[in-house]
């Protein structure tokens, strides 16, 4: 440990080889599931990142397992949050325009909705942030440019442009749809 955090790369290899099997048991145990591999590797790299600031007789596998349980817990974390989000787009969809009497209408309402996934999805990184942020998440201005770290008039303008975008996509695909049929 002691080689490690002087900037010994060698040693730090070692380090990871040898505790690599119980921190995946860890992960495991701790409810990573399939991804306990992501966790341990992202444990790995924060683990180096900080090794510039560890004690040299600090033990590593008790700081590791440290590292990997709080992983796990924002792996849990962000499992809710996508969880919560999925459900609240769900809760969305609007019972006047499709009732569970009416197939044709929920499956139109089911294609309306993958269209404008589909159309979010193929906007630029920053288009879909904010709008993913300000409409999906239900972040307020203010909250969004915490979020993204832009100053709030950049998060006004940016989601001005990001809709104007997203409607043009959206009418350029209904008009595609148009000349299919």
């Amino acid at each position: 440990m002691a080689r490690a955090c002087a900037g010994d790369l060698d040693a730090y290899e070692d380090l990871v080889a040898r505790y690599t099997a119980a921190a995946h048991r860890a992960a495991v145990l701790l409810g990573a599931g399939d991804d306990a591999d992501d966790v341990v590797q992202e444990a790995f790299v924060k683990a180096y990142r900080k090794l510039r600031w560890c004690r040299a007789d600090t033990a590593f596998r008790p700081w590791l397992l440290a590292i990997v349980a709080n992983e796990t817990r924002n792996l849990h974390r962000s499992r809710r949050r996508r969880d919560a989000l999925v459900l609240r787009a769900a809760s969305r969809a609007d019972p006047s325009v499709s009732g569970p009497d009416d197939p044709a209408a929920a499956a139109l309402a089911a294609e309306r909705r993958a269209a404008l996934v589909a159309a979010v999805g193929a906007l630029d990184e920053r288009d879909r942030d904010v709008l993913v942020c300000r409409f999906l998440l239900d972040l307020s201005e203010a909250e969004t440019a915490v979020a993204l770290g832009w100053p709030r008039g950049t998060v006004k303008s940016r989601t001005a442009r990001a809709l104007h975008r997203l409607r043009a996509r959206l009418d350029a695909d209904l008009t595609k749809g148009v000349g299919r049929a």
